[in-house]
């Protein structure tokens, strides 16, 4: 954690510099409020950052033969580059005068699908702990395995892992719309699974609480520290007034991390409890889009617009066309995250 926060601090005024010199400015979302078209000069793309900060720790800290490790990392570079590609294709676009579409959003989702299937596959085929490949835990409950009901619906495992890693990158992403709020609340959520990862690697511990022992998994706790730092890191530089903001380089890359720790540690709906925040934000847009699009054809397009069920989505816009200061509504957000930690942590007792 300290090897990352200090790399950030080296790296971050080195990408800055970079950014500023090449022009790749913030494209600002359709929908968002008209305060953030002031935002239209600050640097994007500032995920780099994140991502040499997260990796090159974990590199040196971690046993590069644990294969927790290494998928967790292959998963978070894999998304950061689908983001990368995406935010340099934008910049290119809008300095060529184009619509900034970025890269296409199927291909975006190829691509996110492809890593997902390659992970649910690769756990499926090639367990990498005492339990079956295609099996989860629940929160809540002492030794009980989630998994198919018969040995040829095991590929369903495969679609829930692809569906819990593109989920995921993708409310990462929706949350990133203020400033600090996706790195802290990202912050929060992988110190809260860093903790899991070491209970869950001690044999001790885990006969202690009543919950499996998975060799190796103890290793992830290098891997969350060192995200932990890199999102404290680039908080130095992301917090209100932000110099540089993540873009989908660094959206993607923390949703995929998440997602990829939680399926490692067969703690996707426990993911549900520590990534609360998330879940909110993309809940709140696939809510919005619906009853707009049910409205709509149903009364018009005029009531559709007239009786939406939050004032923007995601959540945070709502709050601030409501009123809310930026900053205020970021805290508050990084508190429920943090309540969201205790609720997940207290899994470990209450079963």
């Amino acid at each position: 954690m300290v090897t990352a926060l200090l790399l950030s601090f080296i790296v971050g005024p080195i990408v800055l510099r970079r950014l500023q010199g090449q022009q790749f400015h913030q494209v600002v979302r359709e929908g968002t409020p008209d305060t953030h078209l002031a935002k239209k000069n600050i640097p994007t793309m500032g995920g780099i950052i994140i991502l040499i900060a997260a990796v090159i720790p974990t590199l040196l800290w971690a046993k590069l033969d644990n294969r927790y490790v290494m998928l967790a990392l292959i998963v978070t570079v894999w998304m950061g580059v689908i983001g990368f590609l995406d935010d340099y294709l934008k910049m290119k676009q809008r300095q060529e005068g184009r619509k900034n579409e970025g890269l296409v959003e199927r291909y975006k989702l190829i691509g996110q699908v492809s890593i997902g299937i390659f992970l649910g596959l690769y756990l499926w085929l090639n367990p990498i702990s005492t339990l079956p490949g295609a099996s989860t835990t629940l929160p809540f409950y002492k030794y009980v395995l989630a998994e198919p009901l018969a040995p040829f619906l095991a590929w369903i495992y495969v679609v829930f892992v692809t569906f819990v890693l593109t989920a995921f990158s993708n409310g990462v992403n929706l949350t990133d719309g203020l400033d600090g709020l996706a790195a802290g609340t990202t912050a929060i959520t992988v110190a809260t699974f860093a903790i899991f990862a070491y209970i869950i690697g001690r044999v001790d511990y885990t006969e202690y609480l009543g919950i499996f022992y998975m060799p190796g998994a103890g290793e992830l706790t290098i891997f969350c520290s060192a995200l932990f730092g890199a999102c404290l890191g680039f908080l130095w530089f992301n917090a209100h007034p932000a110099q540089v903001f993540m873009g989908d380089t660094g959206a993607l890359a923390l949703g995929g991390a998440i997602g990829a720790i939680a399926i490692l540690l067969k703690s996707e709906f426990l993911l549900l409890i520590v990534g609360g925040v998330f879940v909110a934000e993309t809940t709140s847009v696939m809510l919005q889009r619906t009853v707009f699009k049910y409205r709509k054809k149903k009364y018009g397009l005029d009531y559709a617009r007239a009786h939406r069920v939050f004032l923007k989505a995601p959540l945070h816009h709502h709050f601030e066309q409501k009123g809310l200061a930026e900053s205020q509504i970021v805290v508050r957000f990084w508190i429920v995250g943090v309540l969201c930690a205790f609720v997940a942590l207290s899994t470990l007792k209450l079963r």
